[in-house]
């Protein structure tokens, strides 16, 4: 045991996509659990890409983290030390302990992790992304045996969840990747039918033409998790009635706005096709998480629903970690091992 604490804090708002000077890395004194808390030993944290939003000091559905503050993150670990009734030393447990070899929580805010479960996995899988996707397809996405669906950024915790659930529900699945690699690991482990790499089409038009081959009776759900030239290359195809859940928009995280003039058009096809788009937050749907685990819970110990983790190893390689992974650098679920 570290009788020091180590974490990353947020040095300055970013201007644009993060670099490695907007993060500055602290140590200190552990800190003391007080009444009804406990002392958490961080053994690893995850790197999702909504932590970007935060970094800004704007208007948002979370309040953005303070300038010296530790960056937010859910991690996972064992209790050190406690002062509440209930949960005792050595217990492994969940909860957002941010960037950080140490956290001081209350009980209440942290979740014992199963018996048999792999600890990372309530990280991903079993976590926040997971619950992501399978909340967005099932409530926004309400998909129908024989329909097509397409997601972006397929290969992460997100992507990956949603494109499995609607395969087998019974749905044509088309992936959308960067490279060559994360395509192949679509089809082969997550099962999708068809992939395409958006790094291989340099606009939304060439992308469109590899789409609509993929996806010949057009779409019925894009599960949105990117924007940029994958939404402008989606939303000609998609057919009347589909529906789209809005879960991110990582290509214009750094503030691009690469649709320009041309989001009129867009938006004509919501109208026209009578699109139903709707954005979501799993923060306001965290009362699913137990339907969530009874559903997928049992899925994924039986192997019919993979996953993978990208660990970069150190809480000092966070920063560019996580830059990297706004980039589509990382292959599987981002987590940091402390």
């Amino acid at each position: 045991m570290s009788d020091t604490l180590r974490r990353i804090a947020l040095a300055r708002r970013p201007k644009g996509a993060p670099v490695a000077e907007d993060f500055s890395f602290e140590t200190g004194a552990l800190p003391e659990p007080g009444d009804g808390e406990a002392l958490v030993e961080v053994t690893h944290f995850s790197l999702d890409p909504y932590m970007r939003g935060r970094m800004d000091d704007a208007k948002s559905y979370a309040e953005p983290v303070a300038i010296g503050a530790t960056m937010t993150a859910q991690g996972v670990g064992r209790v050190l030390a406690s002062r509440a009734e209930g949960l005792t030393e050595g217990t492994l447990v969940t909860g957002m302990t941010g960037w950080a070899s140490h956290a001081v929580l209350p009980a209440t805010d942290l979740t014992p992790v199963p018996d048999g479960v792999e600890p990372t996995a309530v990280l991903g899988v079993l976590g926040m992304p997971g619950l992501t996707g399978w909340y967005g397809l099932h409530e926004i996405g309400q998909p129908q045996r024989g329909e097509t669906l397409v997601v972006a950024a397929a290969t992460g915790p997100v992507g990956s969840m949603v494109g499995q659930l609607a395969k087998a529900a019974g749905l044509r699945t088309v992936a959308v990747a960067g490279g060559a690699e994360k395509c192949a690991m679509a089809r082969d482990v997550y099962g999708f039918d068809a992939a395409i790499d958006h790094r291989a089409h340099d606009d939304a038009k060439s992308l469109r033409g590899a789409l609509a081959e993929a996806a010949p009776d057009g779409v019925d759900i894009y599960f949105e998790n990117v924007g940029g030239k994958v939404l402008e290359a989606v939303l000609p195809l998609m057919n009347t009635h589909g529906r789209m859940p809005v879960c991110g928009m990582v290509a214009w995280y750094g503030g691009a706005e690469d649709t320009g003039d041309r989001l009129p058009a867009a938006w004509r096809s919501v109208l026209v096709k009578r699109l139903k788009v709707q954005g979501f937050i799993i923060m306001d749907h965290w009362d699913r998480m137990p339907d969530f685990l009874s559903d997928v819970g049992p899925r994924v110990a039986k192997g019919e629903i993979a996953w993978r983790e990208d660990v970069a190893e150190g809480i000092e390689r966070a920063p560019e970690a996580f830059i990297a992974m706004l980039k589509g650098g990382n292959t599987g679920k981002q987590v940091v091992r402390v």
